[in-house]
């Protein structure tokens, strides 16, 4: 198929040959939800199951929900187990802090319980970047509580009830591949150094399983364009969305950008820059974008005919306005561009520069360069890293690292 000239591979062609064709389901890898009551028990490790609920009490929460949704979590868990043990498979537990490469490249699939948090968690690490493998294991997640998770990322709320039939259709072969695109980072500099991450769950220093990515010598052009003479690509792929800005909320996030190549540098002040996938495009991308029916009501009252019959009629409609334009800000999960957008970006004076800057818009690449004080670039809301004064980084999806996903419906 041609467009303006150029061919274009439709997207299923494209990721065809990153599909398993001979796909056999006998290792299975579940990997655990952290319940509210874990994360609990790892902060006051010192404490007896009394003491602590005694302090939680103290501290006014509501120890008996805490209770009930860690036994609803670890109930399902283990039904998970046995559909899966019941078609013959064996099956691995894991939980977010043994979660290896070297327990990732055993199973067949990996299969976090939970909710959205727990399927980006286990995304993260089925990376070929943070494996060093260009094995694809693919990923089936169940909602483990749908009355209190939306779980987007997870298979349809009626597995949840009965998740035997899941594992039996999987099992006999039963389903669709999906292919998740996702945002790889590359970090460019004069050495090919990159800082060690954080891992923001338990606000502790990440030492990366594997020591290289290893850094790259830039072609010429980049190196010139970028005033860079090294690369490096992290072990981190993005399933949902890469945000750059100052790790204090009330300070203003300046950045430099260029997109797809281009020679203009747009320069922005902002509350941070937010790169999103089509997976995560239901995600913080809909939440940064997003209208109200009153956004909507009061455009339409701010209009010279604000009183008009046919505005009129418009404002009774304010709500499906709304939601009809919120439903376009999503787009598929296997398209491979990117959307950026500038959160609160300051428009008096200079700023934007150009003034034809976009605070949103669709791009192939994004090239970033911090001028912040004290700022991380932060993957999938889990991982971050330091990202201030001349930091710079670039942003680009590349059909190999798409996220293989199980889809049943």
């Amino acid at each position: 198929m041609l467009q303006n000239g150029r061919k274009i591979v439709p997207e299923g062609l494209k990721y065809a040959k990153y599909t398993p064709t001979n796909f056999r389901l006998k290792r299975a890898l579940v990997v655990t939800k952290l319940s509210r009551y874990e994360f609990e028990q790892l902060r006051h490790p010192e404490l007896s199951p009394d003491q602590l609920q005694q302090k939680l009490r103290d501290r006014g929460t509501d120890v008996e929900m805490v209770l009930h949704l860690h036994k609803v979590h670890k109930d399902f868990e283990r039904r998970i187990v046995q559909s899966f043990q019941d078609v013959g498979c064996e099956v691995k537990l894991s939980s977010r802090s043994s979660l290896s490469k070297d327990v990732m490249s055993w199973a067949d699939v990996i299969v976090p319980v939970g909710g959205d948090g727990t399927f980006l968690l286990s995304a993260g690490r089925a990376s070929p970047l943070f494996a060093l493998s260009q094995q694809k294991t693919p990923i089936v997640g169940f909602n483990s509580d749908p009355l209190h998770s939306e779980g987007r990322l997870m298979l349809p709320k009626h597995y949840s009830d009965n998740p035997a039939d899941a594992v039996s259709r999987i099992k006999s072969g039963d389903f669709k591949w999906m292919h998740r695109s996702r945002v790889r980072t590359t970090m460019l500099g004069s050495n090919g150094k990159i800082p060690e991450p954080t891992d923001l769950f338990r606000h502790t220093e990440v030492k990366m399983e594997q020591v290289s990515t290893a850094p790259e010598i830039l072609d010429q052009d980049m190196a010139h364009k970028y005033k860079a003479k090294m690369k490096r690509v992290l072990p981190y792929l993005a399933l949902n969305e890469v945000f750059i800005g100052e790790h204090l909320s009330a300070r203003v996030s300046h950045l430099q950008l260029v997109l797809d190549h281009q020679d203009v540098v747009n320069k922005t002040k902002c509350s941070g820059l937010c790169v999103s996938t089509g997976t995560g495009s239901t995600s913080w991308h809909t939440s940064i974008n997003r209208i109200t029916s009153r956004d909507v009501d009061d455009l339409l009252r701010s209009l010279p005919n604000g009183n008009s019959k046919n505005v009129m009629m418009l404002r009774q409609n304010a709500e499906e306005i709304a939601q009809r334009y919120n439903q376009g800000l999503l787009f598929a999960p296997d398209d491979p561009r990117l959307c950026y957008s500038i959160r609160e970006q300051i428009c008096v004076g200079v700023w934007p520069s150009p003034k034809t800057f976009k605070e949103r818009d669709f791009v192939q690449t994004v090239f970033v360069k911090s001028h912040c004080i004290d700022a991380n670039l932060v993957i999938d809301g889990s991982i971050s890293f330091p990202f201030n004064d001349g930091a710079k980084a670039l942003l680009e999806v590349h059909p190999e690292d798409a996220l293989l996903t199980i889809a049943l419906d």
